[in-house]
């Protein structure tokens, strides 16, 4: 009978262990890094992108598309690649679109956007140089970043988030800041990324969580004309 118990003990104290660890999980995104392993593609961050299922980079690869110039840059220049995922769009475009109807305008879509704020707000996911959390980590206030085509200045911040208890112990994150030209970070707009280090033979992609709302709050603003 004692062993009995004993066993039902263990088995009891197992269970709660595994429910435990299953709670440790930051989120359900397929992207999350949860053990920050480097995955590696063979190709080109462009390559990447087409290569990943139908729903995820369509709506941002549908703008990339539409230039000649952030395609060659995607393909062959070393690039640090925030990418947002279609989410991201749909949440802007939903925003936009209510507050045009309350004007009684027409709707907005990526189609028939203005092209070149459209543009202007694309480049500020795709910074020059390959860089990685390695590079980020090496201070704790972060790296400015100059986006491609307009030299938009952007911010890169390394995180180290809490897992298991422990401060400071779990997964990789970056934060993604819009300065909007200022020094005061509370000015800042901020995002984070749900996956980092995805190295591809011209550079790294990070995928942003899906609450980001593309274009940094300036979405409705530039486009709502």
């Amino acid at each position: 009978m004692k062993n009995r118990l004993y066993k039902y003990h263990i088995l009891f104290a197992l269970a709660v262990l595994c429910l435990c660890f299953g709670a440790c999980k930051k989120s359900d995104s397929p992207y999350h890094d949860y053990v920050n392993n480097v995955q590696t593609f063979n190709g080109s961050a462009y390559e990447y992108l087409k290569a990943q299922p139908k729903g995820t980079f369509d709506n941002f690869l549908s703008i990339v598309d539409k230039y000649p110039d952030l395609v060659r840059i995607l393909k062959d220049e070393k690039v640090t690649l925030f990418v947002p995922v279609n989410k991201n769009f749909e949440v802007a475009l939903k925003y936009l679109n209510e507050q045009r109807v309350k004007k009684g305008k027409s709707l907005i879509d990526l189609d028939n956007a203005d092209p070149i704020q459209l543009l202007f707000m694309t480049c500020k996911y795709i910074l020059k140089d390959n860089k990685t959390t390695d590079d980020y980590m090496q201070t704790v206030d972060g790296i400015d970043q100059e986006a491609v085509g307009f030299n938009y200045p952007m911010h890169v911040k390394y995180v180290k988030l809490s897992s298991s208890g422990y401060i400071g112990g779990g997964p990789a994150q970056l934060t993604f800041s819009d300065p909007r030209g200022v020094i005061f970070t509370k000015y800042w707009v901020n995002t984070t990324t749900d996956a980092v280090n995805i190295k591809t033979n011209n550079g790294t992609i990070n995928i942003l969580t899906s609450s980001h709302q593309f274009g940094f709050d300036e979405f409705t603003v530039r486009l709502d004309n």
